[in-house]
């Protein structure tokens, strides 16, 4: 199945979702969709890494860099190896100025479409936990017959 697929529109699909994964409230599944994608793409030269830049966002106020991928039409980062850093050339800091091009996928399709490819599959979803174990539902009365020992109770 990867290789049927277009190399543009493996692009558009991780561009989509990477998209949604900067603003999604749980974006570990989209963020690893994207990096097994890029990874599966560099390992059959249908992406290359072109170089270092350094991270608009550090961790901790330290001096970051991220790896530059490119991908049919569309630039990636990703988080660097370390053999990253002896055989890539660092750019300096990020080109403010380009953006990707536009893209219209639905993120449903994207992501069926890069899990087709990579073969991920989402995480099991546990269901929820209430605080309450069961709602309180008082005892039936009987007519003849009451749990009260006598009227004081």
């Amino acid at each position: 199945m990867p290789s049927k697929t277009k190399d543009s529109e493996i692009a558009q699909a991780i561009f989509t979702v990477n998209r949604h994964a900067k603003t999604a409230p749980d974006n570990q599944f989209l963020y690893a969709l994207k990096k097994q994608a890029l990874n599966l793409m560099i390992q059959q030269n249908r992406a290359q890494k072109l170089g270092l830049h350094f991270s608009k966002n550090p961790r901790k106020s330290q001096q970051q860099s991220s790896v530059l991928v490119k991908c049919g039409n569309y630039y990636f980062h990703m988080l660097p190896k370390k053999e990253d850093f002896h055989s890539l050339e660092h750019f300096g800091d990020l080109d403010e100025s380009y953006r990707n091009p536009p893209s219209r996928m639905n993120l449903k399709h994207a992501k069926e479409l890069l899990q087709n490819y990579t073969g991920l599959e989402p995480p099991e979803k546990k269901p929820a936990i209430s605080a309450f174990p069961k709602r309180y539902e008082p005892k039936e009365m009987n007519r003849f017959y009451s749990p009260k020992k006598s009227y004081f109770d």
